[in-house]
């Protein structure tokens, strides 16, 4: 089961009650970091047991649906012998940061995207990662611990990865698409053949790339500059596309598409994916701990038992998505022709998209005044 990746990678624009996302956000390029001050080990944090009785204590979670196994609930509490787990769901960032946040409800863990969980530290939210509780992060991939949102992993751990990039029909393109601009500037034979995203940061990226900026550039002559150039795309578009646009190459009345990679459906026939000359993304779906949470080494017990490689490979092997998990993905058979095959040095070479806090809205403003262009 496939979340609709659509809902849930909203930027992080909306004033939520309790999260002023503005505070010491930046934008720039991916060699950031996150605010390690917020990051550093508070006092509750240093009076965590490793030896704590979790029978003892209960586990709130909220996470995209169809995103974790169905039985992973019954099967913690069998393995780990905590008390109760709760899973809980949202649609969207949005929704999870509300949730988070308004203090209707009390959460231990959340599944929310790399920049939520940077805009969440940044507010003192998060509990430090404390990878003593979490033998397992040896599991991870090396350049899983260089995320530019918060290298190290010192307030969140990656689930999953993959980055973004052109989608397109082998048998139908009469030249292979190399660069943005093929889908921004397309050929006469391709004009009408080809969706782009909507879903505001990454409706920008295209034209953020083929110009040579930063995806997280928060600089008003560059963001402008990025609009003409989608404005002048946008009639030669057969549309905006984020969730069927796998459907509609199949069908072939669309020859090239922007897509997340993990929705690009190369094990089908004539179907392929490359990531553009003037580079991509690197986007991250994180689990973190909250540090109201009351059952802190219960958290820690949970996520170290989603690393395993029999729990974590199920995200590879069922929605798709590549997992930072080299002990898991060594288990995962990889389809000809699967995306899963690309290598972590390859999506690390991709630009992590960044919160930007109040400079988000540039973004909203953008892809509103494209979508109402006629």
């Amino acid at each position: 089961m496939f979340r609709t990746r659509f809902t849930s990678r909203l930027p992080v624009t909306v004033a939520v009650t309790g999260l002023a996302l503005a505070a010491s956000a930046c934008g720039g390029g991916s060699s950031g970091t996150g605010t390690d001050s917020a990051a550093a080990p508070s006092a509750s944090a240093a009076q965590l047991n490793a030896n704590a009785d979790l029978s003892k204590q209960k586990l709130t979670v909220t996470v995209w649906p169809g995103y974790t196994p169905e039985e992973l609930p019954a099967k913690a509490k069998e393995e780990l012998k905590i008390q109760d787990i709760q899973i809980k769901l949202h649609d969207t960032n949005e929704i999870a940061i509300t949730k988070l946040t308004t203090g209707g409800e009390d959460f231990d863990v959340a599944f929310v995207s790399g920049q939520y969980a940077q805009a969440l530290n940044e507010q003192g939210l998060l509990e430090p990662i404390h990878a003593e509780l979490i033998p397992n992060l040896s599991n991870l991939y090396p350049e899983a611990t260089q995320l530019s949102y918060d290298k190290g992993n010192k307030y969140s751990v990656p689930y999953t990865w993959g980055t973004t990039g052109i989608c397109y029909r082998s048998d139908l393109v009469k030249a292979v698409p190399k660069s943005w601009n093929d889908l921004l500037k397309p050929p006469s034979w391709a004009q009408k053949k080809v969706t782009m995203m909507t879903t505001e940061r990454w409706l920008a990226l295209p034209a953020l790339k083929a110009l040579g900026y930063s995806v997280n550039t928060d600089k008003d002559d560059e963001i402008a500059k990025a609009k003409e150039l989608l404005m002048a795309a946008k009639p030669q578009l057969l549309g905006f596309d984020d969730t069927t646009f796998g459907d509609k190459l199949k069908s072939g009345e669309a020859i090239m598409v922007e897509a997340w990679d993990g929705w690009c459906p190369t094990t089908e026939k004539n179907i392929e994916f490359v990531v553009p000359q003037e580079g991509s993304d690197l986007w991250v779906d994180t689990m973190v701990i909250m540090k109201s949470s009351k059952n802190k080494e219960a958290a820690h017990a949970l996520i170290n038992y989603i690393l395993s490689p029999e729990i974590h490979g199920w995200a590879a092997e069922n929605i798709n998505y590549k997992v930072p998990n080299k002990a898991a993905m060594d288990k995962v058979k990889v389809a000809e022709g699967s995306l899963l095959g690309i290598k972590p040095a390859e999506l690390l070479q991709g630009e992590s998209i960044r919160d930007l806090g109040e400079a988000s809205q540039k973004y909203t403003r953008l892809s509103t005044e494209i979508k109402a262009a006629q």
